[in-house]
């Protein structure tokens, strides 16, 4: 997730465990080693593009690696704090902040290596949004509230909004999966599989893709009171075969789409826009269409060394912003009269 929500899940924590009078310095220990495993965003390259998709939220996000980073923390911060805490108190905050941090990545979409280095599956329950409001300002508020009044009650009850919040996401969850697959039922399809993802900041509006028949099809799910879908748009599965002949498969270039293809878990489409241009169909801005939010440019004319070139592109046009509002609404999801409001 966001650093703020990083940092406040990692704070309260080792809130919740150590004495009242120690809550202050806790908070601020677990919050700076619950965010200390996105240092990895730094591992980069100027001339692979795809790097930094490999070790993000790879061994520093591991369940394994959780003693050896929290211990890498507490060394760094202990002399600031070893007038105030013992190593083994700083070491125990830096432990539950860290420990923190992979679990609470791996309830979003995006993919979190938790099992690394014995898989390099990318764990990703789809509870909560990337960035959620709902999730974080009141976790942050109690937070802050248990360390000014040195209450360990705040932060207890910050602990339960936020289990509580994610065990909500994993029942909307459900409902989303349970209502694209009725979805594609009603239009004959048997999916080959089917992910729901978190529309962007809520737990309402849901992006729901499935594949059938080499096509990936894309629809919105609004899990209000009445489960709703607003059917989107469609795209064919990538067949590299197919749809870049000329590219030799001994390249870097097709070495790079594999890689890329790995970490989108194989939800690949040409772009029917671009040519050249290879999308993850699993984002997008607005969740019933595919307009992609990264994805990878080949060059028919590249070398057989050269990499391919990565594009990130998260602008929200006010177009998107206002079709979003409308899913969000309802206005483009409309209640029919066949509506389920469970799973």
């Amino acid at each position: 997730m966001d650093p703020i929500s990083q940092g406040a899940i990692g704070a309260v924590a080792p809130q919740v465990v150590l004495k009242p009078e120690k809550i202050r310095v806790a908070a601020l220990l677990g919050c700076l080693a619950g965010m200390a495993p996105d240092l990895d965003v730094f591992i980069q390259s100027p001339t692979d593009p795809l790097l930094f998709l490999e070790y993000h939220r790879q061994f520093t996000h591991a369940l394994v690696f959780i003693p050896i980073g929290a211990a890498i923390v507490a060394l760094a911060l202990h002399g600031f704090v070893r007038r105030r805490l013992q190593f083994r108190e700083t070491y125990l905050a830096c432990l539950l902040g860290y420990a923190t941090h992979g679990l609470l990545d791996a309830c979003t979409s995006y993919g979190t290596l938790l099992l690394w280095p014995f898989s390099d599956y990318r764990v990703a329950w789809n509870n909560v949004s990337v960035v959620d409001p709902l999730f974080t300002l009141p976790l942050l508020s109690l937070v802050i509230l248990a360390a000014v009044r040195r209450r360990r009650a705040f932060a207890v009850a910050g602990l339960v909004w936020a289990l509580g919040y994610i065990a909500f996401g994993a029942v909307q969850h459900q409902r989303a999966e349970a209502a694209g697959a009725r979805l594609a039922a009603e239009r004959g399809h048997e999916p080959v599989r089917l992910s729901a993802k978190t529309g962007f900041g809520n737990l309402l509006v849901w992006k729901v893709v499935y594949e059938h028949d080499g096509r990936f099809h894309v629809d919105g799910i609004r899990t209000g009171w009445a489960v709703t879908a607003c059917p989107g748009a469609s795209a064919v599965r990538l067949d590299l075969g197919r749809d870049f002949p000329w590219l030799d498969p001994d390249s870097q270039q097709a070495l790079d789409v594999e890689r890329f293809r790995w970490f989108s878990s194989d939800y690949l489409a040409r772009d029917p826009r671009l040519p050249h241009r290879i999308i993850d169909v699993r984002y997008s801005v607005v969740p019933n269409t595919i307009d992609p939010l990264w994805g990878v440019d080949l060059d028919p004319g590249a070398t057989p060394s050269s990499h391919i070139r990565y594009f990130v592109d998260r602008r929200a046009r006010a177009e998107q912003t206002d079709a979003y509002w409308r899913l969000l609404t309802g206005e483009d999801c409309p209640v029919r009269p066949d509506a389920h409001s469970g799973g």
